[in-house]
């Protein structure tokens, strides 16, 4: 009778103790004190992935979209280059010379701005990184002469250049390089049908502004703006990748 007393009176001290266990929080995960950095043994792929999704988050919160949105491209049209002066300016005059339809541009507009997947590939020895940013955009196009609204989808690439640096103090950062408009990689095309002449004249002319002056003015725009989001990354994920290209070692494996 003892023994099985004894025994009730175990079992309930156990079930009260477990009880109260299940009313305890749990430990917190480690790696969840330190959020928004990365773990110290993520993969070369998840660092690598780590530094542009940054990146993209880093610009569109410093309103890299509005930017876009807000470049005075009709300024510089009717202008004729503006203040500028030296090359933009005689290539727009060539350009309005040649398509003078230019000139009865009632209104150019950008709207739906947008920040693609950036892409990221390590140099060959390893020190230095390439961030390709690529940027579309629409083109509201309004002129009498088209009868309706022009629509054109714009593309482009900005390629920054990032390296690993250590200050007089010897602390590590990450900086900016070269950063230059990719040649080649400025696409436009019509949205809303065929245009016929002499709206197509007109859609040429409208390209050949865009290939001139839209890469100088969004790659003075958007560098800087990578530049300060370079200086604000987290701390630890800069070390981590700062470590491994002073190093010269290769973790940009796939992005």
């Amino acid at each position: 009778m003892f023994q099985i007393g004894g025994l009730i009176v175990f079992c309930g001290l156990l079930a009260h103790t477990t009880a109260l266990l299940d009313t305890l929080p749990l430990p917190l995960d480690p790696t969840l004190l330190l959020e928004g950095t990365p773990a110290q043994d993520l993969s070369p792929t998840d660092l690598a992935r780590s530094l542009t999704d940054a990146l993209s988050t880093g610009l569109l919160s410093e309103g890299l979209l509005g930017i876009l949105e807000n470049l005075p491209l009709l300024n510089i049209l009717k202008t004729g280059g503006g203040t500028s002066g030296g090359l933009l300016g005689g290539l727009l005059g060539k350009v309005t010379s040649v398509v003078p339809l230019l000139n009865k541009i009632i209104d150019m507009k950008i709207t739906n701005p947008q920040l693609l997947e950036l892409g990221l590939v390590q140099s060959p020895d390893g020190h230095r990184l390439y961030v390709t940013i690529p940027l579309g955009i629409t083109l509201n196009v309004n002129t009498p002469l088209a009868g309706h609204l022009l629509k054109l989808a714009v593309k482009l690439n900005i390629t920054a250049q990032v390296l690993a640096v250590k200050n007089e103090e010897g602390k590590i950062h990450l900086v900016l390089g070269d950063c230059t408009h990719s040649p080649g990689s400025l696409q436009i095309s019509l949205l809303n049908g065929f245009a016929p002449l002499p709206v197509q004249g007109l859609v040429n002319g409208v390209s050949s502004i865009l290939n001139q002056v839209l890469p100088g003015l969004v790659q003075g725009e958007v560098c800087p703006l990578v530049n300060e989001v370079l200086s604000q990354l987290d701390v630890t994920l800069v070390h981590s990748i700062a470590d491994l290209l002073i190093h010269g070692l290769e973790f940009v494996i796939k992005v």
